[in-house]
Order: C-alpha cells, then structure tokens, then sequence
C-alpha cells in the first residue's frame, strides 16, 4: 500500500543514527526503494527468517492473485536488497533436501521497518479505508438498480468479515515466537534442545 515511487528512508536513517550509538546503518548504500521492495521487507520482518521459495508463495498469498510474485523479480530484489545493508542470507542444512539459502534483516533493516511504519501508520490505514470504500461503491453500482440494495448489505456483511479476522490475527498479548538460530525455522515448543528441521543443537542459543 507504500503508494510512493520511491520511499525515501534518507531522513529516517539520519534520526535513527542520531538515537542509536552503534553505527549499525554504515552498510546502508541506498536511501530509496521501491514500493516492492518495501514490502519484501515488511513481509521478511514479520517471518524473521525464511526463504526466497517461501517468501514468494506469501507473497503470492497476500497479494491474493492481484500480482503474482516470480522467482525472476524476487531473487533479484533480495540480491539488491542484500548488497545495499538491508538483509543478511545464509545457506543452513534443509530436512528434505540440500542447503537452502534463508534471508532475514539487518539490525538497520529492522530499525528502519519499524520506524517508517510507525511513522505512516494511521496515514495508511486512512488509505485503505478510502480504498475499500471506492472499490466497494463501483462494485455495488455495477449492478442492476433492483438489486443494489441485496449487494450493499453483501458487501457489508463481507467488510464486518474482514474486519473480525484482521483483528482475531493480532493477537492480544503478544508472544514473540522463538526460531532455531541455524535455519530459521520457527520452534513450536519452549525448552527443547534440538531443532526439529535441521538438528541444530539449541541449548542457549536460541532467539
């Protein structure tokens, strides 16, 4: 929903760096991305780690077939996105085939991410809100006049829909999940000593 050409991350950098010691952004090479690659990184935050194949199947999910993600636009995109400071990859061991190269921010991606979000958040949400109810008045007005009244409740029961799942998905309190430090995977149960994916040994390292 990033509806810039471009988002400028300049000006987000520079307060960061003026509130964090750690020079972390010194391998930041670009201050521009495009509304794509944004979003690569919002989804690759929200997964911690994953895969370019995985990342392309939820993408291709959440963009629910209005663009259809490809391996010959992703793969390139988190090339980029590696080379410019925002992302780290690395190959670990899969359980069902060979290594598999899994990506996951920088500390400068994740700073950066949670800044420019937060700073455009309700600005966002205002555009959405604006967007379904545009979609929503073409949708009903494509129908004959005797059955508008049918199709404006439709669309209305659908929104309530929505609008229940999207707040049953964030959760009240919120429980950072723990994820194997090795291969990504995220860890279904506290205290165990061994990934299930790729057996790495866990004991005090797990993040």
């Amino acid at each position: 929903m990033w509806l810039n050409k471009f988002l400028d991350l300049e000006d987000d950098i520079e307060q960061l760096r003026s509130k964090i010691e750690e020079n972390i952004f010194k391998k930041i090479k670009k201050t521009q991305l495009t509304p794509l690659q944004f979003t690569v990184l919002e989804t690759i935050f929200n997964a911690h780690t994953i895969s370019g194949y995985d990342l392309i199947k939820l993408l291709n999910k959440q963009f629910a077939k209005t663009w259809k993600a490809s391996s010959g636009t992703i793969y390139p995109i988190l090339s980029k996105l590696e080379k410019n400071g925002y992302l780290t990859s690395k190959q670990v061991k899969s359980p069902i085939g060979p290594l598999r190269t899994v990506y996951s921010l920088t500390d400068a991606g994740k700073q950066i991410i949670k800044t420019k979000v937060n700073k455009n958040f309700q600005e966002q949400l205002n555009y959405i809100e604006n967007f379904v109810t545009e979609l929503s008045l073409i949708y009903i007005k494509s129908f004959p006049k005797e059955v508008a009244e049918q199709k404006t409740e439709e669309v209305k029961s659908l929104l309530k829909q929505i609008i229940d799942n999207i707040i049953e998905r964030i959760p009240v309190n919120m429980k950072f999940p723990s994820y194997c430090p090795q291969c990504g995977s995220k860890l279904d149960k506290q205290g165990i000593k061994f990934c299930a994916y790729c057996g790495a040994d866990l004991k005090g390292r797990v993040s």
